[in-house]
């Protein structure tokens, strides 16, 4: 049962860590209680990574999803000390994982190669300690900045299975026993359908060379719809350079070989122009049974676009020859290459953005956006200079006028944030 428990598409939430607040503080002697500023800064709040292990083989660590919370920053220390930063978050995935915003469907990273990091969320910015607001004219700011937030985002993580080699078929043609012969893989075998519910990776040494085959699992018809394994187990083959066609040549199941061979490459036509495109040879499994050989010559006869092997996968006989026509096709091919990402990271707000909303029955006003968030870190309304510079951003930035242009009268309630105060034109 757990091969059965094979997970490879997945939902997670990440959030990279809040910055620390900057610390408001000063100088304290014995004998001299106000000295100068010694606020440190924040701490920046920790990242989240993803990164490929070769040694894990499928999602089920976050079959259930999940949040992945990094730390946040430490707030700001007097005597000038910085806060210490978050914990960064990692999240580890095989190799061949797809990372997706979930919203958008944008790929953010292909995981492909051992030990490769990437960065999916940066920490928020620790705040300023009110040292780093002195100027010439200002040497006691009673006010530090506070620490940048950061949102939670949801990710899709969809495994497809990195292979040079893919095995296809209907159930039961002997995928799993031919990878099993040809490589080290140790696949579970059995004589019933819909065995192999993972893709069962295997590497194929040939004297110094070598190549990675995955036996896909069964394919039937209606796959491309969905049907049995279908859409779950098509995406595996997505990366595959080349493909194996493994059909069951015995006819013991009463089923057409020829017949067999046409309905796959049916539903891989309908699932993917590029999949029925790539490069295949056929190998005629089970050459050893009764009656085989009538078939073989039916098949040949039939099937003259794709070159044909005869093996026996129990035996190994004819095996070979089939390794060495795959590293003929291989040799013939690009190298492969991970998916590229698209345009896209989770970028910060922008400060320069606002929106108004006014509650009717309460004659509030609401100012959000990025510039409502940048203006409650920055400002202290206790400090007059602090809101000086906030009556000034509000004008600069367009805020009075767009208020104005809404319709705000004196002493109506303005909300930004945390701050509530009372219009005066």
């Amino acid at each position: 049962m757990a091969s059965s428990m094979f997970t490879d598409k997945v939902k997670i939430t990440i959030k990279s860590g809040n910055g620390g607040d900057g610390m408001n503080s000063f100088k304290s002697f014995k004998g001299f209680a106000n000295g100068g500023p010694d606020g440190g800064d924040g701490g920046k709040g920790g990242d989240v990574y993803i990164v490929g292990d070769k040694d894990t083989n499928d999602l089920v660590a976050y079959r259930y999803g999940g949040k992945f919370v990094a730390g946040d920053g430490e707030r700001g220390g007097t005597n000038n000390c910085f806060g210490k930063s978050g914990n960064d978050v990692v999240i580890t995935v095989p190799l061949g994982t797809l990372v997706r915003d979930a919203e958008t469907g944008k790929i953010l990273c292909d995981v492909y190669t051992d030990g490769e990091r990437k960065l999916l969320a940066k920490g928020g910015n620790g705040g300023k300690g009110n040292v780093r607001f002195t100027t010439a004219r200002r040497h006691a700011p009673h006010f530090a900045q506070k620490g940048e937030k950061t949102f939670p985002h949801d990710l899709i993580l969809e495994l497809k299975v990195i292979a040079d080699v893919g095995l296809i078929g209907f159930p039961n043609v002997g995928k799993s026993t031919l990878l099993s012969k040809i490589s080290a893989a140790k696949p579970k075998i059995a004589n019933y359908h819909f065995t192999t519910l993972s893709p069962n990776l295997g590497v194929v040494k040939y004297y110094d060379r070598s190549f990675v085959a995955a036996d896909i699992p069964g394919l039937i018809e209606g796959a491309a719809d969905g049907a049995g394994l279908g859409h779950d187990f098509l995406r595996h083959i997505e990366r595959t350079r080349m493909l194996v066609h493994v059909v069951d040549i015995s006819g013991m199941e009463g089923r057409d070989p020829y017949e067999d061979f046409k309905k796959i490459n049916a539903e891989l036509k309908e699932y993917s122009e590029k999949l029925a495109s790539l490069p295949q040879i056929v190998a005629l499994n089970k050459c050893d049974v009764y009656g085989a050989e009538e078939n073989k010559k039916v098949f040949k006869r039939k099937c003259r676009k794709y070159k044909v092997y005869p093996i026996t996968a129990v035996t190994g006989e004819g095996t070979r020859e089939l390794i060495e026509a795959i590293f003929a096709v291989l040799d013939t091919l690009p190298p492969p290459e991970p998916i590229p990402a698209d345009e896209f990271s989770y970028e910060k707000e922008d400060v320069n953005e606002f929106f108004i909303e006014k509650d009717e029955l309460e004659n509030v006003w609401y100012i959000t956006g990025g510039l409502a968030d940048m203006l409650e870190r920055n400002v202290v309304l206790s400090d007059p200079d602090s809101m000086a510079y906030f009556q000034k951003v509000l004008k600069d930035k367009g805020v009075i006028r767009a208020l104005r242009d809404r319709g705000v009268k004196e002493d109506d309630t303005i909300v930004l944030g945390g701050v509530e105060f009372s219009f005066k034109d």
